[in-house]
């Protein structure tokens, strides 16, 4: 045989191949069979043609990547790793030659098939995950510090609206009941239909591995298991892109020069892309680079405010973006074959949590973060002042466990160093307790960790509540109701929603406070980076501090809140909080769904993000969930919150929709005679 392929009742692909090389033929040709759209539409965003399919709404982010050069980069990136690492390399073009075959057999809603390159994969990679460190943040800093002074950056620290998150933990062996490590958890991204995590068995006489892959990506990168090793990441918030205010002018000739540290003008990289647009005519984009990087926003023609921004990143610095890191994974046997395999990792910065058979554990700092000065950390940096270069990469640093676990939430914890902003430590804080109200654990007792519901962040509001004096009757009622109930953000919960009500109400009012009237100003900056910039959900993530702090620009708050509270009084009684918080997930083309009532939100491990003060709907939340047993591999459990197929006609295209509301979980099954036989595969 070259390759098999194989299916088990939930439609998920386990494939079976004489060698790594055609194993990867074989998960190009099933993801591009399976997800053919999904991947025509990841192949236009990462070269930045997206409105040559879905015209006009994707102008924006199609400028963003040309001028951010992805898609150079990404042939860069492939070009240094085919001299690197020539096998690898060599098997990435593999999987792009069974995509190529499986997008031939295809029927897409919207025009036909283009061709996916050898370095594509890595284009997508790049703008799957170029806005995970947040830069537009530095943005929204220098306009907080502007209008509100230093003291803002604090108040308003928080991951910002388009930053992904996850859980992650590590039961280790001697808290877990069989005596061998558990790793389990979530991550957190914008869901999509299809889902950005594909469930997938990869099989050839080097490994046997079982994860999620990242559609349009060969191997298993975040999230796997190899039967003797398993791994999990989350998002480290590490900082390691930067933006310089550039100073840039035209020259006589046509081109662009920039003023450099020295004082000196140097001529700067200049040429124009057209992006073509369905249904409306094409739009030409001036493409800009200087010494620090692509200028994504303003030019030589807008060298007043807002000035020219250029972007750093260390693949375009590098030419690297840690493909390299992928086979070693997938041969890995042991925590030490995990942890050198990641130090070949580039991007995104990510906390790392390994176990094996052998009771070998690992959590550590995975990726390349600059070491510069530290305002390049937190603002926006003058090109044309010495002082703001890269001169090297900072040690990632390890992590160990505590009392036998290690959790993982995006917290300020082991990449404290490396970042400026992390999530809230309500997460972390809680999967520990829970942790460690119990002994031993088993594999089957992860789901209800995934599934807790208790709101820690919901304490300064509900102190404030109970200070009010002489509220209207309906309005003490519902303060009643509120300082009585049990923080559980549960979808069939009456008082939950009643919560979100009111705190939606001192969002939207604080957010409309003269204080802040500067801020509501929409920032002349790339469409693609104001909801970085926009006030409302700012306020909303950072509710609990701007409640907490002694001083609030002269806001009478207390007021604010008596105000909420008897707006929400004063409504027809609210329902449950699964009536209005609802699954919302991202399709390229529109389609009629109506998403199931979920619990949870943004500070619950159970974290379904809604937005407060803008929708209680959730865009955001866990994209998969992982159970990985280091005992018997059998034992663990996933699932997605749609289904194993992209595939309209499929039969799995949203059968795990169910379990998933629920928190249960499909079984991981490696063993071959279990499986169907679908089709071999001949490369």
């Amino acid at each position: 045989m070259s390759a098999e392929i194989y299916r088990d009742a939930w439609g998920i692909p386990h494939l079976r191949a004489d060698g790594a090389r055609e194993l990867a033929y074989a998960q190009g040709l099933v993801t591009a069979r399976d997800r053919a759209w999904q991947l025509e539409v990841e192949r236009h965003r990462a070269r930045g043609t997206e409105a040559t399919v879905l015209g006009a709404d994707s102008v924006h982010w199609d400028t963003f990547v040309r001028r951010a050069r992805l898609d150079d980069t990404a042939r860069r990136c492939f070009t240094a790793l085919e001299d690197r690492d020539p096998e690898t390399a060599d098997w990435v073009r593999a999987y792009v030659d069974g995509v190529n075959a499986g997008l031939a057999e295809a029927d897409l809603p919207v025009g036909a098939p283009g061709r996916w390159e050898p370095w594509t994969p890595l284009g997508v990679w790049l703008s799957t995950h170029i806005l995970f460190a947040g830069f537009p943040a530095k943005l929204w800093r220098e306009e907080a510090i502007r209008h509100l002074g230093e003291e803002a950056v604090g108040l308003f620290a928080i991951d910002g609206p388009g930053t992904s998150g996850s859980n992650g933990w590590l039961v280790g062996p001697e808290r877990s009941a069989t005596g061998a490590a558990i790793i389990a958890g979530d991550p957190h991204r914008f869901i999509e239909d299809p889902g950005v995590y594909q469930q997938i068995h990869l099989s050839c006489p080097e490994f046997d591995v079982v994860g999620l892959a990242v559609p349009g990506v060969p191997g298993i990168a975040h999230f796997g298991h190899t039967g003797t090793v398993a791994w999990a990441i989350t998002n480290a918030m590490a900082d390691y892109q930067d933006l310089y205010e550039e100073r840039l002018r035209r020259t006589g000739d046509g081109g662009v020069e920039s003023l450099e540290p020295d004082g000196t003008w140097r001529p700067a990289h200049r040429h124009t892309e057209t992006v073509e647009v369905r249904g409306a005519g094409p739009v030409d984009v001036e493409i800009v680079e200087t010494a620090r990087g692509p200028v994504i926003a303003g030019g030589p023609d807008t060298p007043h405010a807002p000035a020219p921004l250029s972007l750093r990143i260390p693949p375009r610095v590098t030419g690297d973006l840690g493909f390299a890191a992928l086979l070693p994974l997938l041969r890995a046997r042991s925590t030490a074959d995990v942890d050198r395999a990641f130090d070949a990792w580039a991007e995104p910065v990510n906390v790392v949590l390994a176990a094996d058979t052998e009771g070998g554990v690992l959590h550590r700092v995975a990726g390349r973060v600059p070491v510069r000065p530290a305002a390049n950390r937190t603002r926006v940096v003058p090109a044309y002042r010495p002082g703001h270069e890269w001169t090297g990469w900072h040690e990632t640093p390890d992590g160990a466990l505590t009392d036998g676990v290690a959790v993982m939430a995006n917290q300020r914890g082991v990449a404290a160093p490396l970042g400026v902003e992390f999530a809230p430590p309500h997460r972390a804080h809680r999967i520990a307790a829970l942790l460690a109200g119990k002994e031993k654990w088993t594999a089957a007792d992860m789901p209800a960790i995934h599934m807790d519901t208790h709101l820690a962040s919901a304490g300064p509001l509900l102190d404030h509540l109970a200070a009010l004096p002489d509220l209207g009757p309906e309005a003490a009622r519902l303060r009643d109701t509120l300082l009585a109930w049990d923080r559980r953000m549960d979808a069939g919960s009456t008082a939950a929603a009643s919560y979100a009500a009111v705190r939606s109400a001192v969002v939207r009012r604080l957010a409309a406070h003269p204080a802040f009237a500067a801020l509501t100003a929409v920032p002349d900056r790339p469409a693609v980076l104001l909801p970085w910039l926009a006030l409302t959900p700012r306020i909303g993530y950072a509710l609990e501090h701007l409640l907490r702090a002694e001083e609030l620009y002269g806001v009478d708050r207390p007021a604010e809140i008596r105000a909420a509270v008897e707006e929400v009084a004063a409504r027809e009684p609210a329902g449950t909080w699964g009536e209005t918080h609802r699954l919302f997930a991202w399709r390229a083309l529109p389609e009629e769904f109506d998403g199931p009532g979920l619990s949870g939100d943004h500070d619950c491990v159970l974290c379904t993000s809604a937005v407060p003060g803008v929708t209680d709907l959730a865009a955001r939340g866990p994209a998969a969930r992982y159970v990985w047993d280091l005992a018997r591999r059998e034992e663990s459990r996933w699932a997605v919150p749609l289904g194993a197929s992209g595939r309209p006609d499929s039969p799995h295209r949203r059968d795990q929709l169910p379990l998933w509301t629920r928190g249960e979980l499909v079984p991981v099954v490696t063993d071959f005679a279990q499986l169907t036989k679908e089709t071999d595969v001949r490369s």
